[in-house]
């Protein structure tokens, strides 16, 4: 995965906001489609074992990036903390905040692996009944933990490249990891007859854990040929109190948004335990499906982060306004396409995953109820990125803790135990929670934007 020549370096504070979107979120969503694709090649290979295994994968990977929380926030942190400070030309606190972020995510990485081995059983068990998928998911998740690292430290450091206009890094080292995992998932697997015997399900995570760290290595190396580490020395990464406090006001809000997002996976695994095990399986496989229609929406919503942050360091409040309202105009016309895939497309897609019909079934209507979030989807990404970059994340937690704890767990409860429905109620549950936070998002944003950039419109 090498490259030569520095990494770019971006100055997104001048020049068109439709050429900037263009060049960062155009290799963001490549490097979302392979990492998406990766796990749909977990997710295929899994199918290939039986049903058990696609569901044990499911609940084990859920488990698994309730932890992986803290990365994605730490991303986030960097995103904005690095971006305020070329966006105000001063380069000496970007390359503070870099080596700080790496020494932070180091930290948070060792601490996370710890947690992980006492609560994995805990988590899987929430979600799962005794029996041969829960065993398979508790194995998958206990593989992973070897994982974390390079996870944490691709993901989470990938902030820094993104602060600078560098999304093509993430997006070629992905490409590399999803090709290497096609072979490596049937090598681990399957093992080679007659020297080394195969891991079934446990054999996916190893691919992972190879695969990922070679992210980690490529990323690592990445940000050590930015023009703003040039200078860095081992003193730079000795752990700072108030560099830390810094990184963890911008990353405890985000990481906390997504683990409650996480915990609403589980409250929805929870729900669907009850209708049996090809449930869990096609919530798995629908949500594979998703995400890769979602990969053009992500790629644009994440690029608004580094565009707006770099711009309210600047204090070009114009710019920070027109780079949402461009993203959300463009957004809408992204989703406009993924809709009707969803709507008539969602059996034919759940059958390339699996050959159960009663997966195929239940995950069809999954996607056709989908199909009318993918807008609401759409302006809730680029809120959080706007808040992200205003340094006002405490409002992603809350808007959060509304729509993705509290109302899905309410929804669902009332649907599927008061109203007695079937497993449409669970859909239906997640449709109204975030129908419903998209209305108090919206009031936020409007509130947050008149204090900070003098309100939505000039």
């Amino acid at each position: 995965m090498a490259q030569p020549g520095p990494a770019p370096d971006e100055d997104l504070t001048t020049g068109p906001m439709a050429k900037h979107f263009r060049a960062l979120a155009v290799p963001a969503a490549l490097g979302m489609l392979f990492a998406t694709l990766y796990n749909v090649v977990d997710v295929y290979f899994a199918g290939k074992l039986n049903t058990q295994a696609q569901a044990g994968l499911a609940i084990g990977y859920q488990a698994f990036f309730i932890m992986m929380a803290v990365g994605f926030g730490l991303s986030s942190a960097m995103g904005a903390l690095v971006g305020n400070a070329k966006g105000r030309k001063d380069l000496t606190e970007a390359r503070s905040y870099a080596a700080q972020g790496i020494a932070f995510g180091i930290l948070a990485t060792l601490v996370l692996m710890v947690i992980s081995l006492f609560v994995g059983s805990f988590l899987i068990g929430l979600v799962s009944v005794p029996g041969a998928y829960r065993d398979a998911g508790l194995s998958y998740f206990n593989w992973l933990i070897l994982a974390l690292p390079g996870f944490m430290l691709a993901y989470g450091l990938n902030g820094i490249l993104q602060a600078h206009g560098d999304t093509v890094s993430m997006q070629r080292s992905m490409m590399v990891a999803f090709l290497a995992n096609i072979g490596l998932n049937p090598l681990f697997m399957y093992g080679i007859p007659g020297l080394v015997p195969g891991l079934g399900l446990d054999g996916i995570a190893v691919a992972t854990i190879v695969s990922q760290t070679g992210v980690m290595v490529y990323i690592l190396h990445r940000i050590s040929r930015l023009r703003t580490m040039d200078g860095a020395r081992l003193p730079d990464y000795v752990p700072d109190l108030a560099s830390f406090k810094a990184i963890l006001l911008q990353l405890l809000p985000t990481a906390g948004a997504l683990m409650v997002m996480f915990a609403s996976g589980f409250v929805v695994q929870f729900a669907l335990k009850g209708f049996g095990e090809h449930a869990i399986a096609a919530h798995g496989v629908a949500l594979r499906i998703e995400q890769i229609l979602l990969l053009p929406v992500l790629g644009m919503t994440g690029a608004l982060l580094p565009i707006a942050a770099q711009n309210f360091g600047a204090q070009d409040h114009d710019r920070v306004r027109d780079a949402l309202f461009f993203c959300w105009k463009l957004g809408f016309a992204m989703t406009a396409v993924a809709t009707p895939i969803l709507w008539f497309g969602g059996a034919a897609a759940m059958s390339l995953f699996t050959s159960d019909p009663d997966v195929i079934r239940v995950g069809a209507s999954y996607l056709r109820v989908d199909g009318f979030l993918f807008p609401i989807y759409m302006m809730l990404f680029a809120i959080n990125s706007f808040l992200q970059a205003l340094k006002r994340p405490i409002w992603t937690l809350w808007i959060s803790i509304y729509r993705q704890g509290f109302g899905v767990a309410f929804f669902i409860w009332l649907f599927i135990s008061v109203w007695g429905w079937d497993v449409m109620g669970v859909w239906l549950g997640i449709a109204a929670a975030v129908s419903s936070g998209w209305v108090i998002a919206m009031v936020v944003t409007s509130r947050v934007a008149q204090s900070s950039i003098g309100g939505l419109r000039a």
